[in-house]
């Protein structure tokens, strides 16, 4: 067994700092609005939901789970498509929390990984998500393999989720890239088995290589489902030192001149253009998008979306 020296803080995490963040979960709550974040992670709150003697809400494409006494008939008959019917009630909203530690989150400049803070913010909501007396399960992928947690409402469930987010990132001090699009394939497809309709799905990455089948793979999960998406960042991907720099992997190596303005200014503008334009393709599908870094802690900046959210 490694010793924990082998896993220095901040550079990996561990079971034991995990466990810890606990006591930040109490000050959040995650719930998506429609129209822009309310608050962020989150438990009872208004759903949409297939009952009966309930506020009606709407009618919508019927959907395999669906309750099929709330079938539309008439809509169904008219449309040739199976339609039922939803309602709002104060219940229960299942929570999937999607953790990304392959090899382009083991990156941190000054303070911590991009891995570590994912890591963080996924044991917060895991935490707050219980608080609120709702299941919650977790997805962790990797380059080279995913785990998958069943969402339940027991404490014991979220320590396995957060121990597969610690083995996964551990792994990170050997494992090597592998092909990030065949495994993006792999999630999508176990979460879909997991996830029908009301669910929160929580989604915590870098987002370094999404691309056009996962943004429409999110599109879909949103159509019955709250998806909020963190993308985790490190300062240096945005600005460039004012100084000259040697930068590269292991395979490449390439002298940066920092001190070039037109160099950072171009450097920023196009980290900023990715993420903006990331985050209206996100509006387009109603699913919330916001950014932590590595430096600041998860909980402090956790605070600052919030204050946000609520003006």
């Amino acid at each position: 067994m490694s010793s924990s020296n082998s896993f220095p803080k901040d550079i990996f995490t561990s079971l034991k700092e995990l466990l810890g963040m606990e006591r930040h979960s109490q000050f959040f709550s995650m719930i998506a609005r429609k129209q822009k974040v309310k608050s962020i992670l989150g438990g009872r709150h208004e759903s949409k939901l297939r009952g009966r003697g309930l506020d009606f809400e709407e009618v919508r494409q019927y959907v395999k789970g669906d309750d099929i006494r709330n079938i539309d008939w008439k809509v169904t008959a008219r449309t040739k498509q199976t339609h039922t019917r939803v309602f709002s009630e104060e219940k229960e909203k299942p929570a999937l929390i999607v953790v990304d530690q392959s090899k382009s989150m083991f990156f941190g400049s000054q303070v911590r990984t991009k891995a570590v803070v994912a890591a963080e913010l996924a044991a917060i909501a895991a935490f707050r998500v219980l608080k609120q007396g709702d299941r919650v399960g977790g997805v962790v992928f990797a380059d080279n393999g995913i785990d998958i947690v069943q969402p339940k409402r027991d404490r014991r469930n979220i320590l396995r989720f957060l121990e597969k987010v610690v083995s996964r990132n551990h792994e990170l001090a050997e494992s090597t890239p592998n092909n990030f699009e065949d495994t993006l394939k792999e999630v999508s497809k176990k979460i879909r088995n997991i996830v029908t309709h009301d669910y929160l799905v929580i989604v915590i990455s870098d987002f370094h290589r999404y691309s056009e089948p996962v943004t429409r793979f999110i599109s879909q999960i949103a159509q019955h489902n709250d998806v909020i998406m963190v993308k985790v960042f490190d300062p240096l991907e945005r600005d460039i030192p004012n100084t000259k720099f040697v930068a590269g992997d292991q395979e490449t190596q390439v002298t940066v001149d920092g001190k070039s303005k037109k160099l950072r200014e171009t450097f920023q503008s196009g980290f900023d253009q990715d993420f903006q334009s990331f985050e209206e393709q996100m509006k387009k599908h109603r699913v919330p998008l916001f950014s932590l870094d590595t430096i600041t802690p998860v909980e402090e900046q956790l605070k600052e979306v919030f204050k946000r959210s609520k003006k």
